[in-house]
């Protein structure tokens, strides 16, 4: 056993050690696991992520204290947190603001992944586990968004539980099922309740822990593409890495604090984001018998929601909707399979041929392009545009098979470069 190599030393960590191997956790995932020396800023994001994890879990914990979640009591405690709880403005707005903080570091982090091929063999596991992080963490948001019992939160939740609607035969019992009644009720908001603090949580933690330890299993990519385990020196250790700790973890001490400065700026001074991290109809409470102007989900799923209203089209005498929603599921459903789509000789996009940058560079800009829509009035125009872009976005990985094989690579040199 791993504890072994530590049993019998002197100290408070010695009887520890005997009796749990401490010890041994931290040398094999800290202070002796070797990572590349040639990491840069794009793998920041990782242990960010992990920071922004533990504001929400603590911030949201002080936030049940104060919080009723029925349909009667969950707007004025929201404003009871805000108005008469010590720090109360202060634990929400650390709340809101983090959850948009969350998907900006995972999504770059997940572009950190695509561009340096972080994905490929033999890290697969890796980035399943890390796509299945990203999937509850929009099952988690998706519950938590309907707690403040808001205008928005109420119609926008009323708009995304609907289109189960859409699914042929049990559309109509999956939407009951996923409600607990016939309409959006102090049930739903229980049940969501429970959901967002306590189910998807433990699943959250559980994954993340399993991300690391795959990750920590195969070793971690790097701006090259190189195995560093495949360069050793006469003592087993690779000649291209170094220490995670002290290193990387007093190096991501500089990304923290970087990243609190941006976070207590917007947290100071534009808490709701614009009326993009809490929308204005939110301070109102939820009235089902007046519906919001412009329905639309909070930023980090417009991308999506952009990509079904994209399609308008019937097709073997089912509706539209039913369609948009097989593609929006396919949108994050074909991330999965991108470890097994790229057939590229090499990982990294420094070494990769001008037609996956290209590929990569278009994909990036529709995913913006297909945000901005999500959270617009959908037009001729701009239903025209979110077409165009959602056929790019999946253009990238259906085509990659094809423009990965066929594209010259540069060569891949044998050891790590700056």
């Amino acid at each position: 056993m791993a504890g072994k190599r530590n049993k019998g030393n002197p100290g408070f960590m010695g009887w520890i050690d005997d009796r749990f191997p401490a010890t041994a956790l931290l040398e094999d995932h800290l202070s002796k696991y070797y990572a590349p020396k040639n990491f840069n800023f794009w793998y920041f994001f990782g242990s960010l992520a992990l920071l922004v994890l533990v504001n929400q879990i603590v911030t949201g914990i002080w936030l049940t204290m104060s919080y009723n979640p029925s349909a009667e009591g969950a707007f004025a405690s929201l404003e009871y947190i805000m108005r008469d709880v010590e720090y109360g403005w202060l634990l929400r707005y650390m709340h809101t603001t983090g959850a948009s903080a969350f998907f900006v570091v995972v999504y770059l982090h997940m572009f950190r992944g695509m561009m340096y091929g972080s994905y490929k063999k033999p890290r697969e596991l890796v980035w399943i586990f890390g796509m299945t992080i990203y999937l509850v963490l929009m099952a988690e948001a998706f519950m938590g968004y309907l707690l403040p019992w808001g205008q928005m939160s109420f119609w926008g939740a009323q708009v995304i539980i609907s289109l189960f609607g859409a699914i042929p035969v049990i559309g109509p019992d999956l939407q009951q099922w996923i409600r607990g009644d016939y309409l959006i009720s102090g049930i739903t908001l229980n049940r969501f309740f429970a959901l967002h603090v306590i189910a998807l949580p433990l699943v959250l933690v559980a994954l993340v822990v399993l991300h690391i330890i795959a990750l920590h299993e195969v070793g971690s990519n790097n701006p090259d593409g190189i195995e560093i385990g495949d360069n050793l020196d006469e003592n087993g250790v690779p000649k291209d890495g170094i220490p995670f700790h002290p290193y990387y973890s007093v190096k991501d001490l500089v990304g923290v604090g970087v990243f609190l400065f941006v976070f207590s700026i917007v947290l100071f001074w534009f808490p709701e984001g614009g009326g993009f991290f809490i929308e204005a109809p939110n301070f109102e409470p939820a009235n089902p018998l007046v519906t919001p102007d412009h329905i639309a989900p909070v930023w980090y799923f417009t991308a999506f929601y952009a990509m079904l209203r994209a399609v308008t089209f019937s097709l073997f005498g089912l509706e539209s909707t039913f369609w948009g929603v097989v593609v929006m599921g396919a949108g994050i459903a074909v991330l999965f399979v991108l470890p097994w789509l790229d057939k590229s000789p090499v990982r990294s996009m420094r070494y990769k041929g001008w037609i996956s940058k290209v590929f990569l560079a278009i994909f990036a800009v529709s995913f913006v392009i297909l945000s901005i829509l999500g959270a617009l009035p959908s037009t001729e125009g701009r239903t025209l545009v979110a077409q165009i872009c959602t056929v790019l976005y999946f253009a990238y990985f259906l085509l990659m098979p094809f423009y990965t094989r066929m594209e010259s690579t540069k060569p891949v040199p044998q050891r790590v470069t700056g």
